[in-house]
């Protein structure tokens, strides 16, 4: 008897628990080039409002200094219904992320 009754706390707490908005998210637009010589590229839209896109592209090609320089945006709406916006580079200096609910070092 009491484990049917933990089963039945079990079910009602999953039953209850709200349903995630975004399980049914469709991709609306998505755009990809393959990676060859020249980079890459692709952007993404999803239904609930979600974007990104990046790019890649080698720099300093058969030098020392050979390295990949990435640079992109994604945004979404967040649960407080804001739009966040992160624009980002990252490349020999590492991921440098900005947006203006990120925090700046001083």
């Amino acid at each position: 008897m009491k484990s049917f009754i933990v089963l039945a706390l079990f079910v009602a707490v999953a039953v209850a628990a709200p349903a995630n908005p975004d399980a049914d998210a469709q991709i609306v637009r998505q755009e990809n080039n393959n990676i060859g010589v020249d980079g890459y590229s692709y952007a993404v839209e999803t239904s609930n409002g979600i974007k990104q896109s990046e790019t890649g592209q080698l720099k300093n090609i058969g030098t020392e200094n050979e390295a990949l320089e990435v640079r992109g945006e994604f945004s979404f709406v967040g649960n407080d219904g804001i739009l966040y916006t992160v624009t980002y580079i990252s490349n020999e200096n590492g991921f440098q992320p900005q947006g203006a609910h990120l925090p700046v070092a001083a």
